[in-house]
């Protein structure tokens, strides 16, 4: 709980910052506080007995194990004196305390056999697994945590409870988000001081007033008049006035009845809540309870910063993968496979950071080694390629001697600064790719081009080819011809249908009587005839003869003898008829079309 009210003063100064804030950095964590924040998503039986809260406490270690942050757990001892009629009342309510019990109080020491108990033991050893030491409190584990950081021994601790700041805390996290790249929610005692002119002493005397673990405050003041009035005695003289005058300024409790001054400070645990008939105080039994609260948070019992309990949680220490195996195993029925997936790329990034920080402080110390010459070996090997993670420009890489990982990815920058050399290697070895397959490219571009000319050729070939025998199927299978006996027996030879095009240029053909014109389709221009000079050149743009009716043509009666169309074999007509020209030039433009695609 704290201190009534006090993270609502304090939200002013309240800052959320990314998790990699935490990076290289060393944190005492209140493990109870941890416990009950896991515990409090979901309070089910099926949580329990699946444990989710301890799911959500290894998620968390791993995360902060990634960015190299040193851990400690700090539970809780025994409950302390001050705060048992607290402690009491919260597992009884409306327990009425004896007055030995209210003017005595003595030390509990915590169940150990409770359910939360056992909830923190088994976080203990998750904890041991994975190399992080605990640290049993004496009483108060948040006191134990703002000793360490009030000593400089950690960076900052982790705790919901506000009168962290009361034992002397500088920077407090008080909660933690993986989600959405993660946040914490951080107060710093800086920022406590420079806004809101609040100091140490004064949130001490802001407890007194308002009431928390130590007492239940002074009725009828609230927050904002508590402020008031302890910023304007001020933080140095504010703990010495209240020893000394008491508390002057509390209002009359209302409608409080009139009692004499021993019923009303007998067997009562704040006395400063009831008065005497003229409105005074007890002074003494307030004096004595005020100062026992100031005692409390001033001098708490804990271990001293030079202790062998302090000194054995500040080392380093290695986890145990067969020890997290079995853990995991046991406690969530993970395979041994599904443990290391989830533990060893961060295990791997811990020790890259840890490799970074050795070499950023031989560079600061004016030492700069060469990667093979580092004292430690780096742990990664190569980069295998970029990558992007939400954003974050990083690298796949493989690790070197990190049994049971391979390759996992990494933040750039931290390879960066860990060994630019590798970056190196790798930007060197992708020119290196990139220029071979320039010249592969080439290559290919060359061999296809050659392969292109080949094929263009053989086209270009079949295509002449093509031409040549449809140029000699147009004048052997399609001609019609009439021959005429003249003077010099010569036979005329004209074009049945004078709209197809020809391709050739057509020489004159002098056919003698008797003769026979060919029709197969491997006729060539060199089996016809050549015509002489003297021949009579066949004029292509005249119009056809009119065809003669066999017997009875005008042209029989003059004694002309009259050559009928050339008829072919069936087999021929199916080669050389007006459909095989149609998919000849079907193919040529077929053929045109592909030249034009592969290039």
């Amino acid at each position: 709980m704290g201190v009534k009210n006090l993270w609502d003063i304090l939200e002013s100064c309240k800052k959320t910052l990314p998790l990699h804030h935490l990076q290289n950095k060393r944190v005492c964590i209140d493990l109870s506080c941890w416990i009950v924040q896991l515990q409090m998503v979901n309070k089910s039986h099926c949580a329990m007995k699946e444990k989710l809260y301890l799911r959500g406490l290894f998620h968390r270690l791993r995360a902060l194990i990634a960015l190299n942050c040193s851990l400690i757990f700090v539970t809780d001892g025994a409950i302390p004196a001050i705060k048992s009629s607290t402690y009491r009342r919260r597992l009884n309510p409306g327990n009425v305390l004896t007055q030995d019990e209210a003017i005595k109080p003595s030390s509990i020491r915590r169940n150990t056999g409770s359910e939360f108990s056992r909830m923190i033991k088994e976080a203990k050893v998750l904890g041991n697994a994975l190399g992080i030491p605990c640290l049993d409190g004496i009483e108060e584990g948040e006191a134990q945590c703002a000793l360490l950081n009030s000593e400089s021994f950690c960076d900052g601790c982790f705790t919901s409870d506000s009168d962290a700041f009361l034992f002397g805390a500088r920077t407090v996290y008080r909660d933690i988000c993986l989600g959405d790249g993660g946040y914490l929610v951080c107060y710093e005692m800086d920022d406590i001081e420079r806004k809101l002119g609040l100091g140490r002493n004064s949130l001490i005397t802001l407890a007194v007033i308002l009431g928390g673990d130590y007492s239940e405050g002074v009725y009828g003041l609230g927050r904002e008049s508590a402020c008031q009035i302890v910023k304007s005695i001020g933080d140095s003289a504010i703990l010495q006035w209240i020893a000394s005058e008491g508390f002057s300024f509390v209002m009359k409790k209302k409608g409080s009845k009139r009692q004499t001054e021993d019923d009303n400070c007998n067997g009562r645990e704040n006395a400063a809540e009831y008065k005497n008939p003229n409105g005074s105080k007890c002074p003494s039994q307030m004096k004595s309870q005020v100062l026992q609260v100031l005692d409390a948070y001033l001098r708490p019992k804990c271990h001293s910063v030079d202790s062998d309990a302090v000194r054995r949680i500040l080392a380093l220490y290695p986890y145990s993968r067969s020890q997290l195996r079995q853990i995991c195993s046991d406690f969530f029925d993970w395979p041994p496979e599904k443990t290391d997936e989830y533990i060893l790329p961060k295990i791997a990034e811990r020790e890259l950071r840890r490799f970074a920080n050795l070499r950023c402080t031989a560079s600061q110390l004016g030492v700069q080694l060469p990667l093979d010459e580092m004292p430690i070996k780096c742990p990664l090997s190569r980069i295998i390629k970029p990558r992007k993670v939400q954003g974050v420009d990083s690298f796949e890489v493989s690790w070197e001697e990190m049994d049971g990982l391979e390759t996992s990815i990494v933040p750039a920058d931290l390879v960066q600064r860990a060994c630019l050399e590798r970056i190196l290697e790798f930007q060197e070895r992708r020119a290196q790719g990139k220029k071979r397959n320039t010249n592969r490219s080439r290559r290919r571009k060359q061999e296809k081009t050659q392969v292109l000319g080949q094929i263009d050729q053989k086209l270009h070939d079949l295509l002449l080819e093509v031409d040549r025998e449809c140029s000699v199927t147009d004048t052997t299978t399609f001609l019609c011809g009439s021959v005429t006996e003249d003077d010099e027996n010569i036979a005329q030879i004209q074009l049945v249908d004078p709209g197809i095009q020809y391709h050739n240029t057509w020489n004159s053909y002098s056919v003698k009587e008797g003769d026979f014109i060919s029709g197969s389709a491997s006729c060539q221009e060199s089996d016809i005839l050549s015509a002489s000079s003297e021949d009579e050149v066949i004029d292509l743009t005249s119009p056809p003869p009119l065809p003669r009716a066999s017997g009875n043509s005008k042209h029989q009666e003059d004694n002309v003898q009259c050559m009928d169309v050339i008829e072919l074999s069936d087999s021929e007509n199916d080669i050389f008829s007006p459909e095989h020209i149609r998919r000849a030039r079907e193919l040529r433009t077929f053929i045109a079309g592909i030249k034009d695609n592969t290039y």
